[in-house]
C-alpha cells in the first residue's frame, strides 16, 4: 500500500472535529488519487484509518474502499480489535434459502371416495391404466371419444341369408307384417320414455314404408316398382325384421366365426375412427375371444377361494360370502345400488338370466363369472362344461393378465359404476384375496344429443364418421376439451360452434405471430429491450402458465386450462394491436415464447398433429413444415410486388390496377389457401390458411356486404317514401285538410276548420285546441311547398 506520507500530512485531519466532516475531507483528497500500491498498510494509513471511528457511509465511495482495504489488511494486536476498526479477516456472510411456495399436486376425482384425491401412482412415475373399450358390433360413435354384441351378431348373420334367398316382394310384405306384431306388443309393454321414443320412430318409419309396398302389390304394380318398394321396405323394417327372425331361427346359429366376423370388422373401423380423431393407441389392447383360457383360469381361481359356486353348468359369485368376509366390501362404487333388481337386468342386458333359471343362484344379487350356453349362442369348452364368459369377469381377466394385482386407475362411463365396475372389483379382489385392485377410478360423463343420452341401443347417436364429414378432428376435440370429461356433454351446433370459434381465436393469433417472426432481422436484433409493457406481458405469461398447471393438476380441468389461454392470447392481441397502432414492431422473442407454449400445451391436448413448432399444420399432415418454409418466400416476393403497383397505381390514379390487386387477394389467392391482410402503415401480412376456411371467411363477409347493402338500400328506399309522403302532404292546402273526413266532422267554416263533429254538435273548446294546432302546421308545410316551386327546387 502507498504510503499516504508521500503526499500529505495527515495532520489536517486532526484540526477537524466534526467526524462527517473529517470524512468527506478525506473522501475528496482519495478522489483525486490512486492510493492502492501493494499488500500491507503504512504507518500513516493506520493513523489515519485510526482517526475514524465508524466505517463511511457508501456515498463517500472512495474513503469507504480505501477504508475495507485497510481494515481487511490491517494486522490485529494481541488479537484485540481497535476500537474504531472492523472485522480483520472477511468470509462469507451466512445464506438463507428462499421460503419458496406450494406445488401444485394432481389430484383426481376418485369414484371411489367420491371426492378429489391427490394422485400417487404404485411404481414412481409408471401408470397402470385400464380402460373399459367400445362393444364393437356397430359403427363407433361420438360417446367412444369420451369412452348386445352376441344378439347382434347372430342377427346380423340370419339379415344377410334371408337377404340372400331373395324373398319377393310380397313374401317380404308378409314377414314384415308377421314381425310386427311382436314388435307392436313390445312397444307397448316398453315405459323407459327414451326406449319408447325410439320405438316409436322405428315404427312410423316402417308405417310409412309398408303402404306404398301394400299398394303396388295390390294393383300388380310393375316389377321395377315393386322391387323398389320392397327394398325400401326391408331397409327401414330391418331391426324388427332381425328380431323376428332371430326369435324363429336363432338357436340354429351355433357357428364360433359367425361371433367374430362381426366385431372383427367393427373394430377396424373403430381403430380408423380413432387415428382420424388423433387419439393414441393404447400400449396393450385385449380382446374377450383371445382371452377365454385366462378367463376360466380366472374363474377356476374365485371358485377356489370360496367366492364363486358351480350351479347346472354355470358359475355364479356369492356376493354375500365374499360381503361378509372383513377383509372385502361389495359395492364399493355404488353401494345403495345393491339389491336393485332393475339395474342388474339393465347391466345383463339381452343375455341375462331368464326368470325360469334364477332359483340356479343363490341370491339375486350374485352374478354369472361363467354361463352355459344357450342355443345360438358361442361356446368354449370348460371344467363346467360348453359355455362363455360372464360379461363383467372379461375386463378382470385380461386387466389382471396384463397389470397384476392391482392398477392406478380404471376408466369407463359413468353408467359402468353399476353393476359392471362393481363386480368387476368384487370378483378381481376375490381371485387376488386383497381390497385395492384399482386404486382410481375415473367414470366419464355422457354425451346427450339435444339431452338425449347417446346410445346405440337406443339408436341415438351420431358415428364419429358423420362428425367428421362436418368437423374436423381437432374443432371436435376442442369441443370436448371445453368441457369437464366427467360431465355431461351435449352435442350440439352451440357446442360445436364454440370450438370452431376458439380455433379460429387461436390461429389468428399463430397467424400473427408467424408473421411477425418472418420479418427481416439479423442475430442481435431478435433480443430487443423490454419496457414496460413487454415487462408486463411476460409478468401476464408466467401467471397464465401457473394457472393453467394448476387448473389441469385440479382433476385434469381442460375447461379452464383452455380459457386461461384464451385470456392469454387475449392479452397478447391487445399488446400486438397496442404497439401496431405505435407503428412499431412488438417483441419478436416474447411473443416466439408465448407461441412456442401455446402449440407445445395443445400438442400434449392431441389437438396439433406435426412437428412444427408453432401453431396448426396447414396443407395437411407432415406437410406444414414444408409447406410454409418454401411456399412463403415466394408469396412475400409476390406481396411486395403487389403493393409497388398498388403505390403506382394510387399516385397515377388507375383504378383498373387498384381492382385487379384487390382481386388477387380477395379471390385468387384464398383458393390456394393464402390470405393477404393490407395494413396501414405496415407491410403486407402474407398468411397460409386453410382453402376451406378462407373460402368460408370470403362467403360470410359477401354474406355481411350484402346484407350491409341491402339495409343501405331500405334505408334509401325508407327515406324516399318519407320524403314522397312529406311532399304529398305539404301539397294539401290547409281549406281541404279536414273536408274530406266526414266521418268525423259535417260542418266547416270559410276557411275549412271543422266547427261541428259527425252528429252534428258543436266541437269542445280542448278538440278544436287541438285541430287548431294541427291546421296551423299545415298552413305552414303549405307555405313552404309554395316558396319552394317559387324558387324551382
Amino acid at each position: 500500500m502507498r504510503s499516504l506520507s508521500d503526499s500529505f500530512d495527515y495532520g489536517f485531519l486532526l484540526r477537524i472535529s466534526d467526524d462527517t466532516l473529517r470524512v468527506e475531507a478525506l473522501n475528496e483528497y482519495l478522489s483525486s488519487r490512486s492510493y492502492l500500491a501493494g499488500y500491507e498498510p503504512s504507518q500513516t494509513d493506520a493513523e489515519a484509518f485510526a482517526l475514524l471511528c465508524r466505517p463511511p457511509t457508501e456515498r463517500h465511495v472512495h474513503v469507504l474502499r480505501w477504508y475495507k482495504h485497510i481494515a481487511a489488511l490491517k494486522p490485529q494486536t494481541n488479537g484485540q480489535t481497535p476500537e474504531c476498526s472492523t472485522k480483520g479477516k472477511r468470509v462469507q456472510p451466512p445464506w438463507s434459502p428462499p421460503e419458496g411456495t406450494d406445488v401444485s399436486k394432481l389430484c383426481l376425482y376418485n369414484s371411489l371416495t367420491r371426492t378429489k384425491e391427490v394422485f400417487v401412482p404404485q411404481k414412481g412415475n409408471r401408470v397402470l391404466w385400464y380402460c373399459c373399450g367400445p362393444t364393437v358390433y356397430d359403427a363407433s360413435h361420438m360417446g367412444h371419444c369420451a369412452p348386445a354384441i352376441i344378439k347382434r351378431a347372430r342377427q346380423n348373420y340370419l339379415l344377410e341369408q334371408y337377404g340372400e334367398k331373395k324373398p319377393s316382394p310380397s313374401q317380404i310384405l308378409q314377414d314384415v307384417l308377421t314381425a310386427r306384431t311382436p314388435f307392436k306388443a313390445k312397444l307397448a309393454e316398453t315405459t323407459d320414455p327414451d326406449k319408447k321414443q325410439m320405438l316409436e320412430r322405428l315404427d312410423a318409419a316402417v308405417d310409412a314404408a309398408l303402404g306404398p309396398l301394400q299398394v303396388a302389390v295390390q294393383s300388380s304394380a310393375a316389377g321395377d316398382t315393386l322391387q323398389n318398394q320392397a327394398q325400401v321396405l326391408l331397409e327401414e323394417a330391418k331391426d324388427l325384421l332381425s328380431d323376428w327372425l332371430d326369435s324363429q331361427f336363432g338357436s340354429q346359429v351355433t357357428e364360433n366365426s359367425i361371433f367374430s366376423l362381426l366385431p372383427k370388422y367393427w373394430e377396424g373401423e373403430y381403430h380408423k375412427d380413432m387415428e382420424a380423431l388423433n387419439v393414441l393407441p393404447p400400449d396393450v389392447l385385449t380382446r374377450v375371444s383371445e382371452y377365454v383360457p385366462e378367463i376360466v383360469e380366472f374363474v377356476k381361481g374365485i371358485v377356489d377361494n370360496g367366492y364363486g359356486y358351480e350351479s347346472n353348468g354355470s358359475v355364479y359369485f356369492d356376493t354375500a360370502k365374499f360381503d361378509s368376509c372383513p377383509a372385502h366390501s361389495y359395492a364399493k362404487l355404488v353401494p345403495e345400488a345393491v339389491g336393485d333388481q332393475k339395474a342388474l337386468q339393465e347391466g345383463e342386458g339381452d343375455l341375462s338370466i331368464s326368470a325360469d333359471r334364477l332359483s340356479e343362484k343363490r341370491s339375486q344379487n350374485d352374478f354369472a363369472l361363467w354361463k352355459a350356453s344357450k342355443p345360438g349362442e358361442p361356446s368354449w369348452d370348460s371344467p363346467w362344461g360348453k359355455g362363455r364368459p360372464g360379461w363383467h369377469i372379461e375386463c378382470s381377466a385380461m386387466a389382471g393378465s396384463i397389470l397384476g394385482e392391482s392398477m392406478d386407475i380404471h376408466g369407463g362411463g359413468f353408467d359402468l359404476r353399476f353393476p359392471h365396475h362393481d363386480n368387476e372389483l368384487a370378483q378381481s379382489e376375490a381371485y387376488f384375496e386383497n381390497d385395492h385392485w384399482v386404486r382410481y377410478f375415473l367414470h366419464a360423463g355422457h354425451l346427450t344429443i339435444a339431452g338425449c343420452k347417446m346410445s346405440k341401443s337406443l339408436k341415438n347417436f351420431i358415428t364419429i364418421k358423420d362428425a367428421l364429414a362436418k368437423h374436423t378432428a381437432r374443432q371436435l376435440r376442442l369441443a370436448f376439451l371445453m368441457h369437464s370429461w366427467k360431465d355431461t356433454l351435449d352435442y350440439s351446433n352451440n357446442t360445436m360452434e364454440s370450438a370452431i370459434q376458439f380455433e379460429r381465436f387461436i390461429n389468428e393469433f399463430f397467424l400473427n405471430v408467424k408473421d411477425i417472426l418472418r420479418s427481416p432481422t439479423d442475430i442481435t436484433g431478435q433480443f430487443e429491450k423490454w419496457e414496460a409493457e413487454e415487462i408486463e406481458l411476460n409478468k401476464s405469461f408466467y401467471e397464465k402458465k401457473t394457472s393453467v398447471h394448476e387448473a389441469l393438476c385440479d382433476n385434469i380441468d381442460t375447461r379452464s386450462a383452455l380459457e386461461e389461454m384464451r385470456a392469454l392470447v387475449g392479452q397478447s392481441n391487445t399488446y400486438m394491436a397496442a404497439r401496431r397502432s405505435a407503428k412499431l414492431l412488438p417483441n419478436r422473442m416474447l411473443l416466439q415464447s408465448i407461441a412456442l407454449y401455446l402449440t407445445e400445451m395443445l400438442k400434449t391436448f392431441g389437438a396439433i398433429e406435426g412437428s412444427e413448432p408453432i401453431g396448426f399444420p396447414v396443407g395437411g399432415n407432415g406437410q406444414n413444415a414444408d409447406l410454409e418454409s418454401t411456399v412463403i418466400p415466394y408469396l412475400s416476393v409476390l406481396s411486395d410486388f403487389r403493393e409497388d403497383v398498388r403505390k403506382i397505381a394510387r399516385e397515377e390514379k388507375v383504378t383498373e390496377l387498384l381492382r385487379l390487386c384487390d382481386e388477387l387477394r380477395d379471390n385468387t389467392l384464398p383458393e390456394l389457401g393464402v390470405r393477404l391482410e393490407d395494413r396501414d402503415g405496415l407491410p403486407t401480412s402474407v398468411k397460409l390458411v386453410d382453402k376451406e376456411t378462407l373460402l368460408k371467411e370470403r362467403e360470410e363477409k359477401k354474406k355481411m356486404e350484402d346484407e350491409k347493402k341491402k339495409k343501405k338500400e331500405e334505408a334509401a328506399k325508407k327515406k324516399q317514401e318519407q320524403e314522397m309522403a312529406k311532399l304529398a302532404k305539404m301539397k294539401v292546402k290547409p281549406i281541404e285538410m279536414f273536408r274530406s273526413e266526414t266521418d268525423k266532422y259535417s260542418n266547416f267554416d270559410e276557411t275549412g276548420f271543422p266547427t261541428h263533429d259527425a252528429e252534428g254538435k258543436e266541437l269542445s273548446k280542448g278538440l278544436a285546441k287541438k285541430l287548431r294546432k294541427l291546421y296551423e302546421a299545415q298552413e305552414k308545410l303549405y307555405n313552404e311547398y309554395l316558396q319552394s316551386t317559387q324558387n324551382g327546387s
